[in-house]
């Protein structure tokens, strides 16, 4: 048995100690299970050390060639399998599908750590998680096993079919039908900026059912499951984005594309909740990775300004560039605060939608903030590739974008914050 076989073996037995759920639901919080613990910053033992085989992996296996996959934009399946090895992957599939199942929360302890390393490779990581959602919230037994257990069964990839040309963070403008035929629906249509599009297995896909343009949103819409090698779908060519270029992201096309009625999640209609839904679970992930790479530009500056030297003194020493550290540290500090209060919404059993927005939009305006601030403390050295900065700075982009920009982040706050008061 390799290494790294026999890792994941340890970390599915730490999984098994009895602080997982015996079920396909959310990991209920550790502390929550002991009464009268009440709130509580200690991690136990088993986070600990699902958090520290993630650092170590990122340390050791991920940052060395992070730079190479970047300049090269190839996609970065050795790292993918061994994380897949190690139980860093698909750490939400229910036991019942043979995964972990862990929480919310613990599945964020591990991408924190992962996008340290790198949040191309995180990303792709992450974007299983988000196309494997739907079906963990939506799916019914027979579905669960057949698309979550291969994905245990293998290091496969999946993808969240849902953003189009013309509908972005208006889910709701989604031009993609689905007419139904028999015993199979016909899809046709057109998705954009879709990640692992071209290395996914299969498809959670949202199209509309209701030919009338004035049905709701909420009726309006049905999610499937289609299987990546299904005849009419086409693939198009790599998107080389600003960062995370070793992230796979492509736009797909769905021509006459034939998907049987029992690939339906829930039912006709049940789509745009579902897709929303997903976010909910998917948004505190998302700012755990801002926070692993705003972490990982602060450790970068520190060490940096440590070293430098101005004026006859490390450059640390200068109160602009301690007062700027200062800074950088309470907002990766408050960063991680927020993505673990909505995690531990979502494993409390609650509706969290309120927090993980906050959570995503704070995280991801502190990675941007951070990576900004690093570079500059970095100086002509922070804008050259040969220093690990500007790559942070570049990546850091798009967590105020995908899973939903930080401007619908702030319409969603607003009006679950307002309609707190006209209840």
């Amino acid at each position: 048995m390799s290494a790294f076989g026999a890792c994941r073996q340890m970390l599915r037995a730490v999984a098994g100690r009895g602080w997982r759920p015996r079920s396909s639901k959310p990991a209920p919080s550790a502390h929550a299970k002991r009464p009268g613990a009440g709130f509580s910053f200690e991690l136990t033992d088993e986070q600990k050390e699902f958090q520290a085989t993630a650092r170590k992996f990122a340390v050791e296996e991920v940052i060395p060639v992070a730079a190479q996959y970047d300049k090269t934009g190839e996609y970065p399946l050795p790292l993918i399998k061994r994380a897949w090895e190690l139980g860093l992957m698909n750490s939400h599939i229910p036991e019942s599908c043979g995964g972990l199942g862990l929480g919310t929360f613990e599945s964020c302890l591990i991408t924190e750590e992962l996008a340290y390393g790198c949040t191309g490779v995180q990303t792709a990581i992450e974007g299983n998680s988000l196309g494997e959602m739907p079906v963990i919230i939506a799916g019914n037994e027979q579905q669960q096993k057949k698309y979550l257990g291969r994905m245990i069964e293998e290091p496969l990839m999946c993808a969240y079919c849902v953003t189009e040309p013309g509908a972005g963070s208006d889910v709701a403008g989604i031009k993609t039908k689905a007419e139904k035929k028999g015993d199979e629906y016909v899809i046709n249509g057109q998705k954009m900026w879709i990640t692992n599009g071209g290395k996914a297995n299969w498809y959670f896909l949202l199209a509309r059912t209701d030919p009338d343009p004035k049905a709701p949103a909420g009726k309006a819409f049905t999610g499937f499951i289609v299987e990546a090698n299904s005849p009419g779908i086409q693939v198009g060519r790599k998107e080389m984005n600003m960062g995370q270029r070793c992230s796979d992201t492509r736009g797909i096309v769905f021509e006459d594309v034939r998907v049987p009625k029992e690939n339906v999640l829930l039912g006709e209609g049940a789509g745009f909740k579902i897709a929303m839904g997903a976010f909910d679970k998917t948004r505190p992930p998302v700012a755990a990775g801002a926070v692993g790479l705003a972490k990982r530009a602060l450790d970068e500056a520190t060490k940096y300004a440590l070293e430098r030297k101005t004026f006859g003194k490390p450059i640390v020493e200068h109160q602009a560039v301690s007062f700027m550290l200062a800074e950088m540290a309470m907002k990766v500090e408050l960063a991680r605060m927020a993505y673990q209060r909505a995690a531990w919404e979502v494993d409390a059993g609650r509706r969290n939608t309120y927090y993980a927005s906050i959570a995503k939009a704070f995280a991801g305006d502190v990675a941007n903030q951070v990576a900004t601030d690093a570079v500059q403390i970095f100086g002509g050295n922070g804008f050259n590739t040969e220093y690990p900065v500007e790559k942070l700075m570049r990546d850091a982009k798009i967590y105020q974008i995908y899973e939903g920009t930080a401007q619908i982040q702030r319409m969603i706050i607003a009006r679950e914050h307002i309609g707190k008061y006209k209840a």
